[in-house]
């Protein structure tokens, strides 16, 4: 079900503009734990565009914060560390998942049947996207 959702997203995009510049393609995401008020999201970005997308920021009315990061292993220890930023080249794509880069989604709405996520290039809201959320 995941998967088809995420296509009929990506095939309005494409419908919408005739090569939108930002699609999402394969997006989960996860419902927080009993109990916990974080969760994960991930996704593949693709930039359609003749020059490279800078996403500076994530929001959602369903979450308090969004907060990109990347999982990265030093001196043998796996940590988070906080992206202030993530760059698409253009004409390529960036993969958020497990292990590598994610969304960490805080401090969820009580109700989380769907997700909203805006994508913002500085001021500029390029990319909304709508998905359910993966129990």
């Amino acid at each position: 079900m995941r998967r088809s959702f995420s296509l009929l997203l990506f095939i309005l995009a494409a419908c919408a503009a005739d090569e939108a510049p930002l699609v999402a393609t394969d997006i989960v995401i996860k419902a927080p734990m009993p109990g916990m008020r974080i969760s994960a999201g991930y996704l593949t970005l693709h930039n359609n565009s003749d020059a490279a997308i800078t996403i500076t920021k994530i929001s959602s009315p369903q979450f308090g914060a969004i907060e990109m990061h990347e999982t990265r292993i030093e001196d043998n220890v796996s940590r988070m560390v906080a992206l202030a930023e993530v760059t698409i080249a253009a004409g390529s794509a960036v993969s958020l998942e497990p292990g590598g880069k994610h969304l960490m989604l805080m401090r969820p709405a009580d109700d989380l049947d769907v997700v909203t996520l805006d994508f913002h290039a500085g001021e500029d809201v390029i990319l909304t996207l709508a998905t359910k959320v993966e129990r």
